[in-house]
Order: C-alpha cells, then sequence, then structure tokens
C-alpha cells in the first residue's frame, strides 16, 4: 500500500478564543485547576454557518485543540524539557509533558461549555469556564468531551501526582489594592495566585514578579511560609 503524504498538511484556525490572559504568565497549567476562569471561543467568518454547532447543547464539555500562540518557531525543539512544578532540574521527554516546546505546537483543553450564543453578527458563539488559555489563542478543532471514553478512572498520572498535590499558597491581597479588579474577577485572581505562579526553579523571597490579568499587570512576592503577598495591581 502506497503510503500518504502528510509533509504538506496545512491547518488553519477555525476560531480564536478570548480569555483574561494577555500574556502566558500565570495561566494555570490545567484547565479544570481554576474552573471560574472563562473564555469566548469566536469563529472565523468562514464557519459562522447554521447548524455547525447543532447537537452540542446537549454536552456539558468540550476538547479544545489549539495552537501556542507564543511559541518561538526559530527555537529547536528538544527531545527533553523540564517541567516546571518538578523545580526545573529534573528532565523528562517531551512526549511525558505538555511542554509547548514540541515538534507540533498543539494543545489540548477539556472546557465546560457555560453559553452557546447562537443570534448576533458572530454567532455563534462559545461561551466556556476552566480554561488554561492565553487571550487570542487559535483554536483548530472542537469536539464533544465524552464521558464513558475520555475518562479513564484508573489511569496513572505519573509525576502530576506529586505536583497536584502540592499545598495551595496563601493569598493576601489588602484592600487598597483588591480595589484596582473588577470584583467578579477577584476569585479567580486568588485561585490563580494560590497555585503559585512563579517558574518551579524560583524560590527567592525578596523577588518580586509580575504577570498581566486583563488590561492590570499583577505583581507579588511569596515569603517562606509559603504566603503569597500581592504588593500592587498596576
Amino acid at each position: 500500500m502506497e503510503k500518504k503524504d502528510f509533509t504538506s498538511l496545512v491547518i488553519k484556525p477555525i476560531a480564536y478564543i478570548h480569555t483574561d490572559f494577555p500574556t502566558k504568565f500565570g495561566i494555570p497549567r490545567q484547565g479544570d485547576v481554576v474552573s471560574s476562569l472563562t473564555g469566548t471561543i469566536i469563529f472565523e467568518e468562514e464557519y459562522r454557518k447554521e447548524g455547525i454547532l447543532r447537537g452540542l447543547e446537549d454536552f456539558s464539555h468540550l476538547w479544545l485543540i489549539w495552537g501556542f500562540s507564543d511559541f518561538d518557531s526559530k527555537k529547536e525543539f528538544s527531545p527533553t524539557i523540564r517541567p516546571p512544578k518538578l523545580g526545573g532540574n529534573t528532565r523528562v521527554g517531551v512526549f511525558a509533558s505538555r511542554s509547548p516546546n514540541r515538534p507540533n505546537p498543539l494543545g489540548i483543553s477539556a472546557v465546560k461549555i457555560e453559553k452557546i450564543i447562537t443570534e448576533g453578527k458572530e454567532s455563534p458563539i462559545i461561551l466556556v469556564s476552566g480554561v488554561d488559555l492565553m487571550d487570542g489563542t487559535p483554536i483548530y478543532d472542537i469536539k464533544p468531551y465524552i464521558p464513558f471514553s475520555d475518562a479513564i478512572v484508573d489511569a496513572k498520572e505519573g509525576y502530576t501526582a506529586y505536583t497536584r498535590n502540592k499545598p495551595l499558597l496563601k493569598v493576601v491581597i489588602p484592600e487598597d489594592i483588591k480595589e484596582k479588579i473588577p470584583s467578579d474577577k477577584i476569585n479567580s485572581l486568588i485561585e490563580v495566585l494560590s497555585q503559585d505562579p512563579r517558574p518551579g526553579f524560583h524560590h527567592d523571597e525578596n523577588r518580586v514578579y509580575g504577570f498581566a490579568y486583563l488590561d492590570k499587570e499583577v505583581k507579588f512576592h511569596v515569603e517562606q511560609d509559603h504566603t503569597l503577598i500581592v504588593d500592587d495591581i498596576i
């Protein structure tokens, strides 16, 4: 049987997702870690077709196949990577990770469907929660999440068992600083911070970190007692 040539396969975005994270720093490393984070999926014009989402309303979750939009195409891919949550010193194979530094910069996320909007100029629009994507991330495909086949209850979780069970940080945001963030976004921010967004190999309590959230920059440091203090929101 003649082998087909897939080396010239071209895929293009069907949609883009809009989230509260303009940059990748601070984004939860898995979507269900902070379930309150939301996103809006806007389809490209050629896919705004009547009936294209018919039946999706009967599902609660879906899979997003997406591209790492902050991927450096000029950077040579490495066969091993250092997962941040393993301290940044332990290497594992790239295919034993979800690192963006891979041969094809594709990611997958399971998200919850909050609402499907079928009216309006840009419809259909899907509102989702439990997102772990940067604002403007291209979506290449969408598939319904099917519990009986997609959830394998006795699956082994490898080194992620260690990272998942690490204690959360205590987050302190002074009241005058807290007022700089919309009240409906505060809890999500606290959840994000409690996961410790620092690189896994950084443990300097004197170092101030910052990441973009909404249209602000959140500045914080972490003390030795595992308390994260927000120094300012600019």
